[in-house]
């Protein structure tokens, strides 16, 4: 019992960067869960003894376990799409060769547009380019997953990226960027008490709305107008900073590095439309949130 707990233990360390590969994978939420779950009773019934590089080991039984899910729909994406609106982009826990920055560029820069553009290679191409490109797993480890050579993994990696870098929609990255933009330079003029900078970057019929945990922790509960919104932030968002919130660019107010309210932003041609603060532990819990260093 106490070596399944430990087995248990060391398997969840491992479950946020399974699941960010399952999720590249299949595009699905539940699929993602329902992958990895399926590891851990697959590692449940080995010897983990045995196992020399039990992360790269849970990285092959996942890659090999979506290869199959893959292969075996019969329906097209767009069954899944709901699905995986939420949290398309889960940003994928460190792995050998990568940090924490790397990832959350690569979330940023990997949206539903690219997951689009995923569904349309072949479930070879797909695996092998996700497990390399994204996760820097060796091809000499991807090979055996797909059946087949090293050489024969590069090049399928190699076809997938090319298909890739050629049909990836540049306007879904373009936005994240410029919403990054007004989400920065909203909270650096917040931050330094630039009340025209403020007024920038805020339509004039700009609302806020917060929950009512938000509101217990000492914000308006709602607010209306680019000015009336400019004087309450303007010389706050000292703990405020730039994250990804289920993949789209928003905020965190984070003192000592705990995050206590979530900001999203609506930006319509380069203003912000709106600002919804939660706060709520439960809803904090189920958002995916990566901070930008």
């Amino acid at each position: 019992m106490r070596d399944q707990d430990g087995l248990a233990e060391r398997f969840e360390q491992d479950r946020g960067r399974l699941r960010a590969v399952a999720l590249r994978m299949l595009g699905s939420s539940a699929e993602a869960d329902d992958a990895v779950q399926e590891a851990w009773l697959r590692l449940s019934r080995t010897d983990a003894a045995e196992v020399d590089n039990l992360s790269g080991w849970l990285t092959t039984v996942v890659g090999r376990i979506c290869l199959d899910m893959l292969r075996a729909r019969s329906t097209r994406r767009e069954d899944f799409l709901d699905d995986q609106i939420d949290d398309h982009l889960a940003p994928a826990a460190t792995v050998a060769g990568t940090n924490p920055e790397q990832e959350t560029l690569l979330a940023d820069s990997v949206g539903l547009a690219l997951m689009v553009v995923l569904d349309t290679l072949s479930p070879a191409e797909r695996l092998a380019f996700v497990l390399h490109d994204m996760f820097a797993v060796p091809f000499d480890e991807v090979a055996p997953v797909i059946g087949k050579s090293p050489d024969a993994a590069r090049q399928l990696a190699s076809r997938a990226r090319r298909r890739v870098q050629g049909q990836a929609p540049d306007s879904a990255v373009q936005d994240q960027a410029r919403r990054r933009q007004v989400v920065e330079a909203f909270l650096s003029a917040a931050r330094e008490g630039r009340f025209e900078a403020l007024l920038s970057v805020l339509d004039p019929d700009v609302v806020m709305r917060s929950d009512a945990a938000a509101v217990r922790l000492g914000s308006a509960a709602e607010i209306h107008g680019a000015s009336t919104l400019a004087d309450y932030w303007n010389g706050k968002a000292a703990d405020a900073r730039v994250a990804l919130l289920d993949g789209i660019v928003g905020a965190v107010w984070a003192p000592r590095g705990k995050v206590r309210v979530a900001l999203s932003f609506t930006v319509t041609d380069g203003r912000i439309t709106a600002i919804n603060l939660t706060a709520d532990p439960q809803q904090l819990t189920e958002l995916d949130i990566a901070i930008f260093n």
